[in-house]
Order: structure tokens, then sequence, then C-alpha cells
């Protein structure tokens, strides 16, 4: 029995990157073998055990076919998996074992696929490759372009068609915390797998906005940048997701409107609802998602707006229930502003402006308000009322 540490673990090593998780692959050995020795098994459906001091993770060497016994290779487990540099093995006297030049793609910054038949077996692989673009992008890597290659063949041959909401969903949240997510969904477009997750996003490439608030025009490249500047404000998850749905109403805007979108604010809020009951997100990514896309503009103009409508404003967005959720809305609208070509560093006094206020409204005593209403109905309009005057006199 050899026993070899394997995937992540020695890629993050060659990388310099420290690494929580470390995996290991057992090749000439068995499931009943492995549970003499006081491992236990974990995974039915594939031969994973823990051990019973360290308790990380081994597994029996598989191959592509997805079948493990004691004549199973290294190399035959190694080709079975998703990039050459997690196709990498390291022996306990710190070998390498590297039968597909994982090193030498990771010396050339380079994610490229290990085999053509073992990475079409699962299609996430096309997502995944996506996330590590983005994980790895402030290093210089990039996608190799036979592995590009492949993802289209794929994704053009349907095998992108019927994918599992909680696997995709599960590698996009991971995607959004990297530090450029914006380049995970750039590498999906480019594979042309957007089109199939979320087509309201790939529809806003080539859509025009005015050239005088958009100088980057393209819509599509304004929610890139946006998403940029929220990873800059922000390390939540909701917020980077909100802001890289926040216009995807524009997409729907008919041609001959172009670049003008009035009532974007509404379908935006349409599609996000149906893309997050389609991929099955997390509450908290589908109501600031959906907040972000329908009021963004509101905070936008806010000097236009009269005390009544800002009252109206903040009840929309349970600003008074849910506070922390409102500041995280209002880091969208930044991010909104700022994602524009030359406005990476704009003034936004809205924000700012916007939340003094709030805070100040906070501070009010509503307990007479409320005694004074003989009938419960009659509450929601007069706390509105007491608000509306308040905000007046401090605006």
């Amino acid at each position: 029995m050899q026993i070899y540490l394997v995937g992540g673990a020695v890629r993050d090593e060659l990388l310099g990157i420290p690494s929580q998780d470390r995996d290991w692959v057992v090749v000439g050995s068995t499931a009943a073998a492995l549970k003499r020795q006081g491992y236990q098994q974990v995974g039915k459906a594939f031969p994973i055990f823990l051990d019973p001091n360290q308790r990380e993770e081994y597994a029996l060497a598989t191959n592509a076919e997805q079948r493990w016994d004691a004549n199973i290779t290294l190399t035959e487990d190694l080709q079975r998996r998703d990039l050459t540099l997690n196709a990498i093995a390291k022996t306990a006297q710190g070998e390498y074992v590297d039968p597909f030049n994982g090193r030498q793609d990771i010396a050339d910054k380079i994610l490229r696929h290990v085999d053509d038949q073992s990475f079409q077996r699962d299609p996430i692989r096309i997502l995944r490759v996506a996330r590590l673009a983005a994980r790895y992008h402030h290093l210089g890597f990039r996608v190799a372009a036979d592995t590009t290659q492949l993802m289209q063949h794929m994704v053009n041959n349907g095998q992108l068609d019927h994918w599992v909401a909680e696997r995709v969903w599960a590698e996009i949240e991971k995607a959004l915390h990297t530090p450029h997510p914006d380049q995970f969904f750039l590498a999906l477009r480019q594979s042309h797998a957007l089109k199939k997750i979320i087509p309201c996003l790939d529809r806003l490439f080539g859509v025009p906005q005015s050239p005088r608030s958009h100088p980057e025009v393209d819509t599509g490249i304004h929610s890139m940048l946006v998403l940029q500047q929220a990873c800059r404000l922000s390390n939540h998850g909701p917020v980077r997701w909100a802001a890289l749905l926040h216009d995807v109403g524009k997409g729907a805007t008919d041609q001959s409107l172009w670049p003008k979108h009035v009532g974007h604010e509404h379908s935006g809020e349409t599609l996000v609802e149906a893309l997050d009951q389609h991929l099955k997100t997390p509450k908290d990514y589908q109501q600031l998602s959906r907040m972000a896309a329908r009021y963004h503009t509101e905070v936008h103009r806010l000097s236009e707006l009269s005390a009544d409508t800002i009252i109206t404003l903040l009840e929309q967005l349970d600003a008074f229930r849910r506070p922390k959720r409102f500041e995280q809305f209002l880091t969208v609208c930044l991010a909104d502003c700022r994602g524009r070509s030359s406005y990476e560093n704009a003034p936004y006094p809205q924000k700012k402006t916007l939340m003094h206020w709030f805070q100040a409204l906070q501070q009010i005593d509503l307990k007479p308000t409320v005694q004074c209403c003989t009938d419960p109905s009659d509450i929601r309009a007069a706390v509105h009322q007491v608000r509306k005057q308040h905000l007046q006199r401090i605006m």
C-alpha cells in the first residue's frame, strides 16, 4: 500500500499558498484493508475514509470509470482529475509524481484540463475552471485555449443543459468569495456557459447605455466593474451578488429605446426573482439582490425625492427592522456609482446623507404615537407621518 498527498494541498504548496485541507490517495489497497487499520468509511458512493488520528480524508485510487480496487495505479487516479495543477501527487519522502506536467503549467500560469474524456464526465468542471480562474487571477493565471475550446464544445453539445441547481450555486457562491469573481463570470461567458446558467446577465453584453453617464457604454462591462467595486467595499457574498445583478433589467429593454432604459428597475426585479428561484439561492442573497435591482436608482436621485418618498423608500426596504441589510443595500448603490470608467473613486454623498437621516429617524420615540392609535390598523400610517415630519425638519 502506498499513500500520496494529492490535489489542492500539493497545488497550493507549489504556489506558496497556505492550505488547510489535505487529501490523500491510497494505491494498492482495499476498503476492507483500510477498515482493519482503523480507518472510518464516510462515503458510500465513493471510497472516502477518515484516518483514526488526524481525521484527514483518504480515498482509494479510482480511475475515470469510477472503479476502485487494488490494481488501479496512481497515474490512472491522477488522469481522472480536472486540471493538470490538481493532478500532482507527493510522496512521504517529498518527491512529486507529475505525469501530466502540472508543475510546468503552474510555472506557466495555465489552467489546463488533464484529459478530454475525463473532463467531460462532469460538466460542473466548467464552473470549477472558471472559479480557479477567479481565484488565481491575481497571480496571472489564464485558461488554456484548448481547455476553453473543450468547454465551448461541451456547452454547445448540450452537456450543461441539465445542471443541478445546488451544485451550480455552490460553485457560484465560492466564486463570489474569490479575490476577482468578475473573472469567474467572464470565463463562463468565454466558454458559452453564462448564457445557460445566468442568461439575464449574459444578455447585458453588447447592450449600450448613455455614454454621458456610462463612459464604458456596454452594460455587461458595467456589471463587471460594479462587481469589482463591490469586492473593494465588502467581502459579503449577498452584496457582491446584488451588485452583479442590479442592472439585469436593461437586457430586457427594447432595442429601439437604446441607450435609455426606462423602467429597467421593475423588469430587473422580476428577472432577479426568477433567477434566484431557478438557482435556489439562499434567502439573504435573494432579498438583497431584488432590492438592489428595484431601488438602486432611487438612491442615486436622492436629492430629487421628497421626505414622504424617502420614508416610503425606507419602509419598502424594511430598513427600520433590518438596518444591517439596509446598509448593505447602500453599499451596492455606492458600487454601482463607482463601477464606471473613470468613476472608480467618485464621491457618493447619497450614501452618507441617507444613512445620516436614517440614523436620526431611528432615534424617534414612537411609543406615544403608537399608544394614541385606538385602531391597530392606523399605526403604520401614523408612524409614517411622524417620521416624515421629523425628516422634513432635518433635511
